[in-house]
């Protein structure tokens, strides 16, 4: 089964990391990514850029209108993701857990709907 990994965290408190920090940010996500893929599970992962680089399309009426970011005031933005192949929800829980992302902000574990 599929399982979509979103890592919800602080982009504001990431953005005021000093550069060592930032350096131990990415080594940690290296290293999980890496251990993703040993574990054969790993089938893709990004960060995303800063929400101020976002743009909501919406087509109500089949018109399209886009809006420049950032939009939720909210104490955590989506900031990456991981897509997995594991072998069930509790699997693709553990390596939520085990997440960077886990630690200082959240990973939200969706099913995907496989057409």
């Amino acid at each position: 089964m599929q399982y979509m990994l979103l890592v919800y965290w602080n982009e504001g408190a990431q953005a005021a990391a000093t550069k060592e920090q930032k350096a131990e940010t990415f080594a940690a996500y290296s290293a999980y990514a890496e251990a993703l893929k040993k574990a054969g599970v790993f089938l893709a992962g990004h960060g995303l850029q800063a929400t101020a680089t976002a743009t909501v399309v919406r087509a109500p009426e089949g018109k399209a209108k886009a809006l420049n970011g950032p939009y939720a005031e909210s104490k955590e933005q989506l900031g990456g993701y991981f897509l997995l192949d594991a072998p069930d929800l509790d699997s693709a829980h553990a390596w939520a857990a085990r997440c960077p992302g886990a630690r200082h902000g959240a990973v939200e574990v969706r099913p995907l709907m496989i057409y």
